[in-house]
């Protein structure tokens, strides 16, 4: 393995780590004030393409480590798309098989990519994002349903409740943001999901620096943005640290994709839609505070959301027929 090079033995070596690192950058013509700086953290550079490569790797290696995983068991898990892709790419790399369980609602794009990446697919009736679901019919139960009654063939990560999930992010993303901005960070931007990105980054980053900001995005209620919850619906995750975050902004849903074609075509930035609320949010903070620097995580990339960006931006249709 050669990092400097970016020669590697194989694909788990690409894996972000305080030595290779997910990319930041700074933002320039969207930046309201020129004394406060402010870089976008690039995690779709990750192999898998989304932040959720580093959880799906840490939950991944402590399932090998307790033996619960291996020879005729494989993995469940609940997913509105980046994990369940992330984690099927590796236990398929590793020789395991996968099985994820997507609400019917997650974007086609990311329904196909968990099948390309070797997924066994089952589409249920849910929310946007996993939920409990009654009587076991959401995804997150009817997973829980798959390993309990087929122990032999299942062994479920579950993200919403493992700790390797808050670890992936206090042992990489918060020393990688440490490194890269020398210590120099003010302000911290993230969205709520799982919660681990923010409860690690933040838990670490805040061992570092207490004073440090750290500002939560929310979308609006009845959102369209897969991956992303609001206060209301973080009932599911045991990860969330309310004392971890200092304020929490409620943006209107639509902004996510008006933000996210905003950045692509003024800073070069492919931004999925959760990026552009994170964006949405950091600028509002910005114009309030006017000095520091702050870092966006942006978990992943438009790509896996053109169907969606078509959906919110009707104008984008136009044209693509003769």
């Amino acid at each position: 393995m050669n990092p400097e090079a970016r020669v590697y033995d194989n694909i788990f070596q690409m894996l972000p780590s305080v030595e290779n690192p997910s990319p930041m950058v700074r933002i320039n013509r969207l930046n309201p004030s020129p004394d406060f700086v402010l870089y976008a953290k690039l995690e779709w550079y990750n192999p898998f393409g989304s932040v959720k490569d580093r959880a799906a790797w840490f939950m991944l290696r402590d399932l090998e480590e307790r033996g619960e995983i291996g020879g005729e068991r494989g993995l469940v898990e609940p997913t509105s798309g980046n994990t369940g892709i992330s984690l099927a790419a590796l236990a398929r790399a590793r020789g395991y098989r996968m099985r994820a369980v997507v609400p019917n609602r997650v974007p086609v794009e990311k329904k196909v990519l968990l099948k390309i990446a070797g997924a066994e697919l089952e589409v249920v009736s849910d929310e946007l994002c996993p939920v409990p679901g009654a009587g076991g019919e959401g995804a997150i139960n009817l997973a829980k349903t798959y390993a309990k009654a087929q122990r032999n063939r299942y062994a479920m990560p579950n993200q919403y409740e493992n700790e390797m999930n808050v670890q992936a992010h206090y042992r990489t993303t918060g020393p990688e943001i440490w490194r890269q901005t020398e210590g120099r960070i003010t302000h911290l931007f993230v969205s709520l999901g799982t919660c681990g990105t923010v409860t690690g980054t933040s838990r670490f980053l805040r061992s570092k620096k207490p004073d440090l900001k750290v500002i939560a995005v929310q979308p609006s209620e009845g959102h369209d943005v897969p991956g992303l919850r609001n206060v209301k619906q973080l009932e599911v995750s045991r990860l969330f640290d309310r004392s971890l975050i200092d304020e929490i902004l409620e943006i209107d849903y639509e902004l996510a994709y008006v933000r996210a074609l905003e950045l692509f075509q003024n800073e070069g930035l492919r931004a999925g839609p959760s990026s552009g609320l994170i964006f949405e949010g950091a600028r509002r903070i910005i114009e309030r505070d006017r000095v520091g620097l702050g870092v966006m995580i942006f978990p992943d990339d438009v790509f896996k959301y053109t169907s969606n960006m078509m959906k919110h931006l009707p104008f984008l249709c136009e044209g693509l027929t003769a």
